[in-house]
């Protein structure tokens, strides 16, 4: 049951458009940090002598072990130890084990890439130091040199073919990554050639989350093949251990308990913020006990902060919020492809494969109720399943789409269910901004036409092991959200909208199984065209289909919601990564 919000004072620092970064550089604290001991007058007094003092041997050895400990401890004083918590834990270290955002995010302070972003998401080279497409349907990339793994051992060519074909293996959730790439070929230990099957002019944007592991290390330890998130090679040694190039390296990790990273000596880049010595993360599923270990000094960050804390935060000494939308859209899917619903009453037939009953969900649920009610008006309602930033984003299909519950009832009747029916939703309860909570509201809403739901909310690693295609994706309904890597709206059709093809790994995370083949054909056009009007045009007319055909439920775009330290100078990107990198404590 939805319940109206208590009255809040308006945030100060909410945006009204959306910022693709926002920077914070915020004081030191007031008091002293560093500085002398003295000695109280009474006890200096009593150390004073009129007569020479020969200091024996063992009071030399003594003072010196007191020097050594002091300057011990100045050190371990001097140490900069960043904690951290989100609401859930990364799913796995293995950089191929699953396609998420925040478990991407947080081994990208570990693994990198060829390419990635910077604060405002432009692309910059990383383990690149250049590329060019020098053919439509070739690209030549020059590598860094001098770069080391963590063990030590250098990174060559090598690595990143090994790394390509490791994201094609049959537990890889990095496939549709992988695919982009036809062959890669060797012309020496720094230089490669990607060929592609068909033009790809965003190639190196598609590839910021394609992470390079170290051949002769995965070798060594027999994880040539990704960790299968489901769990059947859950012993996979790159799951619990990493070795990767990044700023930092995993010195401890307790899944779903503490990861701790400490920074990289040997690390290529000098030149980074970050002062960071060394990292504490821990995941706190409760939201009031999240909130708490900030305002007590417990932790550093936090994410998310429930959007209701927001002016708590702001309220509160020493810590504030940082808020801005976040690229992500929110959306329910339908299983729209087996003939008969896994969960569900109705036996015999899917009645998700009748567009009016699809159109009935989509028609039963207010979006705008939801974003007052349950998102206190933080988040944006969408009729899409992409964000407003993200390019190709249009009205015309992004728009919401206005509730009707007395046409969604009579929907339902002309389609054979007068009395609705009973499915299974399945929902995170620790991945996405008010995801249990937001379910709820959506269970209520349906349960008005006659649609009852079964809410099954899990933590998210027990969600994707169910859910996902290379888990068995066995949902009959679910909640999912989706920034697209490349910021770009091709990432979402290929992924979200496209027909299912193993082959091509097109349609990976169209878990519903929608399809239209018309849609495939804009698709597959879009992927290849270099101008703008033209590619927008058909992105406008791809989504406008998967609209028409209510394919899904879109629901909102989510806004980033974190609480950090006023003495914490970071960026918030718009992806809702954190990278270390850019942290500094004072």
């Amino acid at each position: 049951m939805l319940c109206a919000p208590a009255s809040i004072a308006p945030r100060r620092n909410l945006p009204t458009a959306f910022r693709l970064t926002k920077q914070y550089a915020l004081p030191r604290p007031p008091y002293p940090t560093t500085g002398a001991l003295s000695l109280p007058a009474h006890t200096a007094r009593r150390t004073r002598s009129t007569r020479a003092m020969r200091i024996s041997p063992f009071i030399k050895h003594t003072a010196l072990a007191l020097a050594i400990a002091a300057a011990g401890l100045s050190a371990t004083a001097n140490a900069k130890t960043f904690r951290w918590s989100y609401q859930g834990d990364a799913t796995s270290m293995d950089p191929m084990a699953l396609n998420e955002t925040f478990t991407l995010g947080f081994q990208g302070n570990i693994y990198e890439t060829l390419a990635g972003y910077d604060g405002e998401l432009k692309l910059v080279p990383l383990l690149a130091e250049s590329w060019e497409n020098t053919e439509p349907t070739k690209w030549v990339f020059k590598l860094r040199k001098g770069v080391k793994f963590h063990d030590g051992s250098p990174f060559t060519a090598d690595d990143v073919i090994f790394s390509w074909k490791r994201s094609l293996t049959p537990g890889s959730d990095m496939k549709g990554y992988g695919a982009k790439a036809s062959e890669i070929r060797k012309i020496d230990d720094h230089t490669i050639e990607v060929i592609t099957a068909t033009p790809n002019p965003i190639l190196p944007r598609e590839w910021v989350f394609l992470y390079i592991m170290s051949k002769s290390w995965s070798e060594k330890n027999k994880t040539t093949e990704a960790t299968n998130v489901k769990g059947d090679n859950q012993g996979n040694y790159a799951n619990l251990h990493t070795n990767g190039t990044g700023p930092f390296m995993v010195t401890e990790r307790q899944p779903d308990v503490k990861t701790v990273l400490k920074r990289f000596d040997g690390y290529w880049d000098k030149n980074i913020k970050t002062n960071i010595d060394e990292v504490v993360f821990q995941p706190i599923s409760q939201e009031a006990t999240r909130v708490a270990a900030l305002i007590s000094g417990e932790m550093d960050l936090v994410q998310p902060v429930p959007v209701q804390d927001w002016k708590r935060l702001d309220d509160a000494p020493g810590v504030r919020p940082l808020t801005a939308p976040e690229a992500r859209a929110i959306f329910i899917g339908m299983d729209q492809a087996r003939d008969e619903l896994l969960f569900s009453d109705v036996k015999g037939k899917n009645p998700f494969k009748d567009a009016r009953v699809r159109e009935a969900v989509v028609l039963a649920v207010d979006t705008k109720a939801i974003n007052d009610k349950i998102m206190r008006g933080a988040a944006k309602p969408l009729g899409s399943l992409i964000a407003t930033a993200i390019n190709g984003y249009d009205d015309s299909f992004g728009a919401p789409i206005k509730p009707d519950v007395e046409r969604a009832k009579k929907l339902l009747a002309e389609a054979g269910y007068p009395k609705g029916f009973t499915v299974t939703l399945d929902c995170p309860n620790d991945r996405y901004v008010n995801d249990e909570k937001v379910c709820q509201a959506v269970a209520g809403m349906l349960a008005r036409v006659g649609i009852k739901i079964n809410l099954l909310a899990q933590t998210k690693s027990k969600y994707f092991g169910k859910i996902l295609l290379q888990a068995g994706n066995q949902t009959s309904m679910y909640m999912l959200g989706w920034t697209p890597s490349s910021i770009d709206a091709h990432n979402a059709l290929l992924n979200l909208a496209a027909c299912r093809d193993a082959k091509t790994a097109a349609g990976q995370f169209n878990l519903g199984g929608y399809c239209n083949k018309k849609v495939d054909e804009l698709t597959a056009q879009i992927g290849v065209e270099t101008d703008q009007a033209k590619r927008n045009a058909m992105i406008k007319e791809a989504f406008e289909i998967v609209r028409k055909e209510y394919g899904y439920l879109p629901l909102h775009q989510q806004p980033m919601s974190w609480g950090v330290k006023d003495n914490i100078k970071l960026i918030q990107r718009a992806d809702d990564v954190l990278d270390l990198r850019n942290v500094v404590m004072p």
